[in-house]
Formats: structure tokens, C-alpha cells, sequence
């Protein structure tokens, strides 16, 4: 049919289409990681993820008493993701997830950047786009960027260049790691509306907003001071579980602090429900699949 447009956005699972998506989105979360112990910085105990029985109970609930359409998941290459654990998670909460390709900080993924130029690791990101992440077959639907610093060392900057290329090749959105990636990637022609990054205070979350990139964060405070500024179409809000103490079975508030503080909160406000939604739903959708066309904002 001439002119159809059928968005979809790429999960462990399949791709699946965006009409198919009702529920809120989680848009930057971590379900299974690890940087412990990296080159060159401090070890660090507490700097895990890897409790697959929680995480899993979790979304059940969150599937059931919230309705969780999406989760959105940030580990890549050098954290110890696990896409098979993410694929059984889904699997078993009804709950889709999107996993994510790119290169950790040098600390964490060390000779995987270190030892290759630009078009190694350009290849590198091509390759899990087509064929899936680490043997499973399970494809992303994210590129991550980081660096340790706000200043990318050079490994760091050819990963992030790298991504850029990706993304350009393939339409995925990508991730940055902070204000400074967000501009590295924008200067490689990335488009605005594909990009996502936090910023440290509340003139960096302003400065990406106004890049027309898209600025994530957790707190409610920041959602409020970006809807006076008249940001909302450029807000993606998250629970931001990164470590196994933010889990709600070792108590923590969980996957489901969206629902429990950062929402309510938004309502005591004032916000009312159309840009509840926006926030927590069309936004992050717009995001993922910006390269696409029509849903970008």
C-alpha cells in the first residue's frame, strides 16, 4: 500500500511494532551489568547487577499493575550484559525490552576500543546490529556512547565516532553518556531527535534539550524544571536502576519508581495526564524510532 508507514522498534525478542506499545516506557535502565573492577579506576564492590529472579519479579508486577509497555536496556560491550537473561526476562514478564550495542567506558571495555581504529569498531557495531549480540541472535535497538570522564579519552572518542557511524548506517538511536558525547555525536551529523543524553546539572539539561536531542533523567524535580522551560516534547524519564541495591528486594524502590515517586510527585505539581503521557510514553517511542520518519519529534 502506497505511503504506509508501520514504525517498529528492535527487541530481544523481534521486532515489534510501535502501535503495539500502550503502556509506559522504562527509557534508560540497567537489568544485568558489571564494572567491579576496571582498568586504570578504582574497583568498586557495589558496581553490579546480576539478579535475574528479582529483576524478573519486578517487571511482572510492573506488567500487571502498571501496564510497563517497553524497558529500555544500557548495558553493552564491556559491562557483562546478558542478552540471553534479558530474552527470558521478557519472555517470562510479557514485557518487552530493548537491548543496546556501543562500547563501555575504557575502564570496562579496555582492548575491545584500545587496540582498534574507527572502522574495526565502526564493523564491530554493524555486525551486532545484523547478526545479534554476543552469539544469541538477539539484536539491539540502542547505541550506547560513554566515556569514564566528561572528556572522552581518544579510544573513548573513536568508540563514540563509531557509534555515530552505526547509527547513521542503520537508524538506531543512540544513548550518550553526557552533554560532551551529545555534541561529539552531533558533530558527525547525527540527527538531533536520534540522541539522548543526561546532563550533570540543570543548565546541561537545557543546552541538550535546546540541541533538539532528548535529555534523560530520574527525578521529578528535573522533569518540572524542563516542563517550565518548555521542554516536554524533549523529556525521557526512567526509574535508573543501575546497581543491585537499587532493586526493591534488596530495598531499594526498583524498576518501579517511576510509578511510586517520580509520577506522583509530577501530579502533586500539577501535570496533567496528556503530559504524563508524553513523558513516559511518546517521547521515549519518538526516540527509538526517530530514524524512521514520521514518529520523530
Amino acid at each position: 500500500m502506497s505511503g504506509a508507514y508501520f514504525p517498529r522498534i528492535q527487541t530481544v525478542t523481534g521486532a515489534l511494532p510501535v502501535s503495539e506499545i500502550d503502556g509506559p516506557v522504562l527509557p534508560h535502565e540497567h537489568l544485568r551489568t558489571d564494572t567491579r573492577w576496571g582498568i586504570g579506576v578504582d574497583s568498586d564492590p557495589c558496581r553490579w547487577l546480576d539478579e535475574e529472579r528479582y529483576v524478573l519479579a519486578e517487571f511482572k508486577d510492573l506488567g500487571r499493575g502498571e501496564a510497563l509497555g517497553l524497558v529500555v536496556e544500557h548495558s553493552c560491550i564491556g559491562m557483562a550484559r546478558d542478552p540471553a537473561s534479558l530474552a527470558r526476562i521478557s519472555m517470562a514478564a510479557r514485557v518487552p525490552i530493548v537491548a543496546a550495542t556501543g562500547f563501555a567506558a575504557q575502564p570496562f571495555a579496555g582492548a575491545a576500543i584500545t587496540r582498534y581504529g574507527v572502522d574495526d569498531l565502526t564493523a564491530d557495531l554493524l555486525h551486532e546490529i545484523g547478526a545479534g549480540l554476543d552469539g544469541t541472535g538477539a539484536r539491539p535497538g540502542v547505541i550506547v556512547a560513554a566515556s569514564w570522564g566528561e572528556t572522552p579519552a581518544p579510544a573513548e572518542e573513536r568508540a563514540v565516532t563509531a557509534a555515530a557511524r552505526a547509527s547513521l548506517r542503520t537508524d538506531l538511536p543512540v544513548a550518550a553518556g553526557g552533554l560532551e558525547l551529545l555534541e561529539l555525536l552531533l558533530s558527525q551529523n547525527v540527527p538531533a531527535q536520534r540522541l539522548s543524553a543526561p546532563g550533570a546539572d540543570t543548565p546541561a539539561q537545557r543546552k541538550i534539550a535546546e540541541t533538539g536531542a532528548y535529555v534523560s533523567v530520574s527525578c521529578a524535580d528535573d522533569v518540572l524544571t524542563l516542563l517550565d522551560a518548555g521542554h516536554a516534547e524533549r523529556i525521557l524519564v526512567s526509574s535508573g536502576v543501575r546497581l543491585r541495591e537499587h532493586l526493591a528486594g534488596y530495598g531499594g524502590q526498583g524498576y518501579g519508581r517511576l510509578f511510586s515517586s517520580v509520577v506522583p510527585a509530577l501530579r502533586a505539581a500539577g501535570v496533567d495526564d496528556g503530559t504524563l503521557r508524553l513523558v513516559t510514553h511518546d517521547n521515549p517511542l519518538r526516540w527509538l524510532t526517530a530514524g524512521q520518519g514520521r514518529l520523530a519529534a
